[in-house]
């Protein structure tokens, strides 16, 4: 039967290609870190890694190990976590970090159920819109708005952010509506400063068609949720989360702009570091936070979202604001 120990010795040579670099990681010394790798290929009838003086390089047969072994000593250690953590409940301090926005408007609803849920565990959390360095700055989960990029880092897809263009009715009455998206020019309008100084662009979709537009922002600012309160005092117009802009279109306090057109929708991930050997209070909230996404709560203040999952041949395609259902 082969040893699970020499398993996790061959995973983090892997991981690293290097046998001083495992013998470290794993506080043994190298010589057994040699002999572990030996006995899992003579076990195995092949050789599993390519030795040289200055690298390690793994074979065919190692490479097809190595995927395997990540996933199993992965269920491993859920398995393990699981059974712990049946007689105590997770305790301890969990470091979150999410954009401003959505902590004010999302998690500020649904932090106190996770509380009261688990009373052993503290929250401290962090809320900004620069870039943040998970595992460099001591952060156990983020929440991450957009495409996720690869890395070693591990992200659970929380759904997807609906945006809708809004302006208020004051600004409409006092300006006129645009009478196309080109026209958008000639209105003031709000955004999220560009990447590198780069002019923001929008992306209008209607079923094939795809409109970009270079809007020259008259306001730039760097929170979601400002936007979201400029629009609504008459500043001007703006895409804003549909999470924020579904409840005010909804009371005839936001006008959707251009209904039959959509923007792209965002992508919201939580993110952490490793499946391997998770802290009970990071899969406490990881797991909290996938039932509440799949609840509906996240976004129940969204209902146009909600209408737009409904199949085309029974969608309302009226351009009035919708209503609430009773």
């Amino acid at each position: 039967m082969t040893d699970l120990n020499d398993l996790k010795v061959f995973e983090k040579v892997a991981a690293l290609e290097s046998f001083s670099g495992a013998a470290r990681a794993l506080g043994i010394p190298k010589s057994t870190v040699s002999r572990c790798v030996a006995r899992l290929e003579a076990q195995l009838g092949m050789r599993l890694v390519q030795r040289t003086t200055h690298s390690v390089r793994l074979t065919e047969a190692g490479l097809a190990l190595k995927g395997r072994c990540t996933e199993i000593l992965s269920r491993v250690d859920e398995a393990i976590d699981y059974v712990s953590g049946l007689n105590s409940r997770p305790k301890g301090l969990l470091k979150i970090s999410s954009r401003i926005g959505f902590g004010y408007f999302v998690l500020s609803r649904i932090l106190p159920a996770f509380l009261d849920r688990y009373p052993g565990i503290d929250v401290s959390l962090e809320l900004t819109n620069r870039s943040v360095d998970l595992v460099a700055e001591g952060i156990d989960v983020l929440i991450r708005m957009g495409h996720m990029p690869d890395s070693r880092l591990v992200a659970m897809g929380l759904g997807t952010m609906q945006r809708y263009l809004c302006a208020a009715p004051s600004y409409l009455e006092a300006r006129g509506s645009p009478q196309s998206i080109q026209g958008l020019k000639d209105h003031i309008t709000i955004e999220m400063p560009g990447i590198n100084g780069m002019r923001p662009t929008w992306s209008f979709f209607n079923n094939e068609h795809e409109v970009k537009c270079e809007i020259p922002p008259r306001l730039l600012v760097n929170d979601p949720g400002m936007i979201y309160q400029l629009v609504l005092n008459g500043a001007g117009i703006a895409c804003v989360s549909g999470y924020l802009s579904g409840p005010e279109i909804d009371a005839g306090r936001l006008v959707r702009l251009f209904p039959e057109w959509t923007l792209p929708s965002v992508e919201i991930n939580v993110v952490y570091a490793s499946k391997r050997g998770l802290a009970p209070t990071v899969r406490a909230f990881v797991e909290y936070m996938k039932q509440t996404a799949a609840s509906g709560k996240l976004w129940m203040d969204d209902p146009i979202a909600r209408l737009s999952r409904i199949p085309l041949r029974r969608r309302r395609t009226s351009k009035r604001p919708l209503r609430r259902a009773k």
